[in-house]
C-alpha cells in the first residue's frame, strides 16, 4: 500500500513538472513569454547595487559546476561516513550526474540564446534551461531527501526545508540579476529537474521497499 501511495504522489509530481516544462517550452517557442520575461528582468535588474551584485555572484558561484562538485563530494563523504547509508550514495550520484546530463542535452536540443540586454558576467552556452537552476534544484532537494529521516525534530525539519527553498530561489535569481538567463529559463529548468528528481526518488524507494520484502519473506 505504501509503494501504491509512493507511486500516485510520484505520477502526480511527474505529470505537473512534465506539462510545466512543456508549457514553458511551447511559449518560448512561439515568442509568448517575452513579455513575462521582460517583466521579471526589469523587476529583478531593477534593484541592482555593489553590494547586491556582489551577493548575486556568490549565489552564482555556489550554483557553478564545480562548486556542486566539491559540495557532492563532501555529502558524499558525509553519507558514507557519518550516516552509514551506502545506498543513498548511488541515488545521490545518479541525480547530480543524471541531472547535468539532461540539462546538457536539453540544451542542445532547445538552441535558445542567452539574454543580451544588461550582462554583468560573460557566460557562454545555451540558455534553456538553466543548468544552474538544476544544479540547484537536485542537489537542494536530495539533500532534504536524504536528511529528512535523520532530523528528529520538527523544527529542524522546517529549517531545513526553508535552507533549502532560499538556496535554489537565490541560485536561480542570481542569473536573472547577472543577465545570463531569461526568468523562463530558471522556470523551466526547475521543471525539468523536478521531473528528473522524481523519476529517482521513486525508482531509490521502489528499490527500498522489494528489498524489505525479500528480506522479510526470507527471514
Amino acid at each position: 500500500m505504501k509503494l501504491k501511495s509512493h507511486l500516485a504522489i510520484a505520477f502526480v509530481i511527474s505529470v505537473i513538472c512534465i506539462v510545466g516544462f512543456s508549457l514553458m517550452s511551447l511559449l518560448i517557442s512561439d515568442h509568448k513569454i517575452v513579455h513575462f520575461d521582460t517583466i521579471v528582468i526589469g523587476a529583478v535588474q531593477g534593484m541592482e547595487s555593489p553590494t547586491l551584485t556582489s551577493v548575486m555572484k556568490f549565489f552564482t558561484f555556489i550554483g557553478s559546476a564545480p562548486f556542486v562538485i566539491v559540495m557532492s563530494i563532501v555529502i558524499l563523504f558525509f553519507l558514507y561516513k557519518v550516516l552509514q547509508h551506502r545506498v543513498e550514495l548511488i541515488l545521490f550520484i545518479v541525480t547530480i550526474i543524471g541531472s547535468a546530463g539532461l540539462n546538457g542535452l536539453l540544451k542542445h536540443l532547445f538552441h535558445r540564446i542567452r539574454p543580451n540586454l544588461h550582462r554583468l558576467i560573460d557566460v557562454g552556452g545555451y540558455s534553456f534551461p538553466s543548468g544552474h537552476a538544476m544544479n540547484a534544484f537536485s542537489v537542494y532537494v536530495i539533500i532534504t531527501f536524504l536528511l529528512w529521516r535523520h532530523i528528529p525534530r520538527k523544527w529542524g525539519r522546517t529549517l531545513l526545508i526553508l535552507f533549502s527553498f532560499f538556496m535554489i530561489l537565490a541560485i536561480g535569481v542570481s542569473r536573472i540579476y547577472l543577465g545570463v538567463h531569461y526568468p523562463s529559463d530558471i522556470v523551466g529548468g526547475y521543471f525539468a529537474s523536478g521531473f528528473w528528481l522524481t523519476a529517482a526518488i521513486w525508482t531509490f524507494q521502489f528499490y527500498k521497499e522489494r528489498r524489505n520484502k525479500l528480506r522479510h519473506y526470507s527471514n
